[in-house]
């Protein structure tokens, strides 16, 4: 991708994140979107397919920095889970905005069932450290779910708690040390 079209995409999420700041994602159509951004239509649809197309590579962005880098190899490093529940927060906070945006919206299943995917991955790094009869899949659901969770009430209270603390909570609600 040359940088123009760095540039383009760039202006697109800002706009999309700017827009998801102060309307749901039900609402925001792809007109908003290309107003905001100052692009026209065809090259808002040269980058994105659809406006779920545009969430989906937000996600990716944001999730693939998260989890693809360092999280892998915290497990080799024998970190806990614990100290890696904390470090992703610690990006979830970063995009702040966005992640508000994405969990209060009436249209956050796109949003969810890639945070969910990615999660999963995660716990399942970690398995060994649960101590659950309940089948590995099913653990995994549970663990995430309960996650997912916790991160919209650290969301509703603005991100009050640290992200040590609520991963801390997390790890004591389920049992890990």
């Amino acid at each position: 991708m040359d940088r123009r079209q760095k540039k383009t995409r760039e202006a697109i999420f800002k706009a999309f994140s700017e827009l998801l700041e102060h309307k749901r994602y039900e609402h925001i159509t792809v007109q908003d979107i290309i107003d905001t951004a100052d692009v026209g239509r065809s090259t808002f649809y040269s980058h994105f397919e659809t406006k779920d197309m545009l969430l989906k590579s937000m996600c990716s962005d944001i999730f693939d920095h998260i989890f693809e880098g360092n999280i892998c190899d915290y497990k080799t490093e024998n970190k806990d889970l614990e100290a890696v529940l904390s470090h992703v927060l610690w990006h979830l906070r970063e995009h702040k905005t966005d992640i508000a945006g994405m969990f209060l919206s009436e249209s956050s299943d796109i949003f969810m069932r890639y945070l969910h995917e990615y999660l999963e991955r995660l716990f399942r790094l970690h398995l060994d450290d649960f101590h659950f009869k309940a089948p590995s899949e099913f653990v995994l659901n549970h663990l995430s779910v309960s996650f997912i969770e916790a991160i919209k009430w650290w969301v509703k209270t603005d991100m009050q708690a640290s992200p040590e603390t609520v991963a801390k909570y997390f790890t004591e609600v389920t049992e890990t040390h």
